[in-house]
């Protein structure tokens, strides 16, 4: 049980965001993950590529705590966020949730204004309550000119935020994390619901948060992997075969799973 008292995952810089060390993960009696060690640089992009079911999105799901949600999953093995076990007893579930955010294929802003979507984590989070009329808004702008998407909306902030078009509403739902200072953004397949056009801005958003957020992207679009970060995370059947700078990773991969994979060979 977490406890009243318990420690917030610490802000200090950090060479690593993410470290884990010898994660594995059931599904019942079903192996998920095997052994994962990973270390996972403080303010890079890093994309998770693999075929279908290689355990890309458990992992991502594992970084962040929504795994535990089935009673049936057991983990073993460390997950360390800027240096402390998220899995920790002493380790609160709304401040893994505060510190790591989370992005899903499909955009799911709240069915409310677009103003108070962005002031929604803010809320819950229990500083609403203590912030003025003037720093709301300018926590408003600031959310959404980070998203590269204050241009579009400045002039419509009461409409309801299911009312943007896709790309706008994934925007949305990134800029709604910010206001309560995540360290980490994952983002399960965030452009698989888009058009072209939306993935382009998408990934230019992408591109534009790095370094001040340590960014961790599932995608099945090895060209985005390519266009839109900067180390690459190859895993199979479970596992990860390979971790390398992306250009490497694509050019001169290290392994024959990964070369085979890149290639279409299988997956």
């Amino acid at each position: 049980m977490m406890t009243a008292t318990a420690n917030t995952l610490q802000n200090a810089a950090s060479e690593y965001a993410i470290r884990t060390t010898r994660l594995n993960l059931w599904y019942g009696t079903f192996q998920a993950l095997f052994d994962v060690d990973l270390n996972i640089k403080n303010g890079m992009i890093t994309s998770l590529i693999g075929p279908s079911g290689c355990g890309k999105s458990t992992f991502l799901r594992s970084v962040n705590r929504i795994n535990e949600r089935l009673d049936y999953v057991r983990i073993e093995g460390t997950i360390d966020v800027m240096d402390k076990n998220i899995y920790d007893p002493d380790v609160e579930l709304v401040q893994v949730r505060k510190q790591i955010g989370m992005v899903f294929q499909r955009p799911n802003p709240l069915p409310i204004s677009i103003r108070d979507n962005i002031l929604f984590g803010h809320k819950l989070h229990g500083k609403g309550k203590n912030t003025s009329r003037t720093d709301q808004e300018e926590i408003v702008e600031s959310s959404l000119k980070q998203v590269l998407l204050w241009n579009n909306v400045k002039d419509r902030l009461n409409q309801k935020g299911t009312e943007l078009s896709l790309e706008e509403q994934q925007k949305l739902c990134i800029a709604r994390l910010l206001p309560v200072k995540p360290s980490v953004l994952l983002m399960d397949e965030p452009c698989s619901a888009l058009d072209p056009k939306g993935t382009a801005a998408v990934e230019e958003l992408i591109w534009e948060l790095r370094g001040e957020y340590t960014i961790l992207i599932v995608t099945h679009n090895m060209a985005q992997a390519r266009r839109a970060s900067e180390a690459c995370i190859f895993m199979l059947m479970g596992r990860v075969v390979e971790h390398q700078a992306t250009e490497d990773l694509f050019v001169i991969p290290e392994k024959k799973e990964t070369a085979d994979y890149i290639e279409g060979r299988y997956g």
